[in-house]
């Protein structure tokens, strides 16, 4: 009778129906949580790895998924891997991938590799992929070298006869949980047994050699440990096929020979054009002298008729000095020499 009174009595007065109207508010937002939260409670509840209510709330504060967290609990925990809730929130909320650390432990776990929480975890948030590491580890991986990413088929390289071979080698990789964090990737492990092969058909006498031989390649190649500070233990390194290219020794040498014909070619045409240039210059010295000696035997008859005006120059000696050039013709017409251009007929004039 009195609880009819007072539910009566609240429902007359406005402060009652606000309190009323409260309680209400929040009984459906209990509810509304319970039931959202109720299948992920029921789940970890029965599956023996449970988690609060008030836990699961927070969680969804935090920005957490709670079905994500609590279904990575109970695969861990079926699997013997006992891990709390507070653990792999802070992976989460790290940036790690938490189903993808699970899975490694649990297959770390059952192929019997010693691989704890805390290494995943760290693998995992290194970016590096911690369950295809223990993959690796447990069933070994093939490279190719050269990388079909990097549009290559081959690994060339030339032999001390000049005979370039193109290689192809199989590296048997398994990761190493240890070098994980810090070691170098595939890529290394692709240029360090490229640079071996280069190296070691480079100092063979010659293609004949590497032929009769291709596991030597592969034999000084593992000699010089190619996967230390690697993430990964180098098993074995296969030559899959070994082909014969061109003769670059003997393309060099050609190439060479051009280049030396081409080099003499052009210091000869620079001494063509620089003897070129000299009978040129011979030719304008000759026409420069012969210019000078027309000009002094223009002097001559000025010379001679102002030997007469002055009387240093007779009758007899004008006749004898004709003499001496009818002679010096005659002579030079014996020897078949050119006459000289000075007449006396016309110097007597």
């Amino acid at each position: 009778m009195n609880m009819t009174v007072l539910a009566a009595g609240l429902l007359d007065s406005p402060f009652g129906m606000a309190i009323i109207a409260l309680i209400g508010i929040i009984t459906i937002a209990f509810l509304m949580v319970f039931v959202f939260f109720l299948e992920v409670w029921l789940r970890a509840r029965f599956s023996g790895a449970s988690v609060s209510l008030f836990n699961l709330i927070g969680m969804k504060l935090r920005r957490v998924p709670p079905r994500l967290i609590v279904d990575t609990r109970i695969t861990s925990l079926k699997a013997g891997i006992a891990l709390s809730t507070d653990d792999l929130e802070s992976h989460y909320l790290a940036g790690g991938n938490v189903v993808r650390v699970i899975q490694a432990l649990i297959a770390a776990s059952k192929a019997g590799i010693q691989l704890d929480w805390k290494r995943a975890t760290a693998i995992d948030l290194a970016g590096r992929d911690v369950l295809d590491a223990v993959q690796t580890s447990v069933n070994p991986k093939v490279i190719d070298c050269p990388s079909p990413a990097s549009g290559r088929t081959t690994i060339d390289a030339v032999a001390k006869d000049g005979i370039q071979l193109k290689a192809r080698a199989r590296v048997t990789v398994r990761a190493n949980i240890d070098r994980l964090v810090g070691g170098a990737t595939e890529e290394t492990i692709i240029a360090r047994v490229g640079e071996g092969i280069v190296t070691t058909i480079g100092s063979a006498t010659n293609y004949k050699a590497v032929l009769e031989n291709p596991d030597s390649i592969s034999t000084r190649v593992l000699e010089k440990g190619l996967d230390s500070g690697t993430a990964f233990q180098i098993l074995s390194i296969d030559i899959a096929d070994v082909d014969v290219g061109e003769n670059i020794g003997a393309r060099l040498q050609a190439d060479q020979a051009e280049a030396d014909r081409r080099v003499a070619q052009a210091r000869a045409e620079v001494r063509r054009a620089a003897a070129v240039a000299e009978e040129q210059e011979m030719k304008a010295r000759v026409e420069e002298m012969r210019a000078k000696v027309v000009e002094a035997e223009a002097e001559v008859p000025q010379a001679i008729s102002q030997a007469f005006r002055d009387g240093n120059l007779g009758v007899m000696d004008y006749y004898r000095l004709k003499n001496i050039l009818a002679d010096t013709t005659m002579r030079n017409s014996i020897g078949r020499e050119e006459s000289s251009p000075y007449d006396p007929d016309k110097a007597g004039n």
